[in-house]
């Protein structure tokens, strides 16, 4: 493994941690001041593609700010990603109510994740799009440093903490 101080610009293979203050629409919504840099390996799509694409180059310590259209961040907006379900079929320990947030899985046991977007009297409308789909993100980044990736990292195409898989 070579010393970080040989590591000086971001690249494609490298484990990069870096500092982020995320704003849309001028609201911050999320950064990292609150649980610290976040890490990921550069160039297997670990982050947001319309961010990684800016970062190549950049050394430690170096800042920028990154406009991420919707294409290149959570896709745009789809209205047809918005669905009706009879209120029937949403089990009882569910509060349907405008704004709750749910996981459920399809038919493939995969995950989903939806908004409750309006509830009528037999049926609610459920918002499957990510949250900032359709939405221009703005980033604040800041590289606070660089290192190899261990060899079980790179075959796995990302990090690992001290006690194995970071989510």
């Amino acid at each position: 493994m070579h010393k970080n101080s040989e590591l000086n610009r971001v690249a494609d293979d490298l484990v990069v941690t870096m500092d982020y203050i995320l704003t849309v629409n001028g609201e911050i919504v999320d950064s990292s001041e609150e649980d610290g840099p976040i890490q990921f390996l550069q160039g297997f799509g670990n982050i947001i593609s319309g961010l990684e694409a800016h970062l190549g180059g950049l050394t430690v310590g170096e800042s920028l700010q990154v406009n991420v259209g919707a294409k290149d961040a959570y896709g745009e907006f789809d209205p047809e990603q918005i669905v009706d379900i009879p209120l029937d079929e949403f089990p009882e320990e569910i509060c349907v109510e405008p704004g709750v947030e749910l996981e459920m899985k399809d038919q493939d046991d995969d995950m989903l994740f939806a908004r409750i977007v309006s509830v009528g009297k037999s049926r609610a409308k459920l918002d499957f799009n990510h949250p900032l789909a359709g939405k221009q993100l703005i980033f604040d980044v800041k590289i606070v440093a660089l290192r190899q990736p261990t060899p079980e990292e790179l075959e796995h195409g990302h990090v690992h903490g001290s006690e194995g898989h970071v989510h």
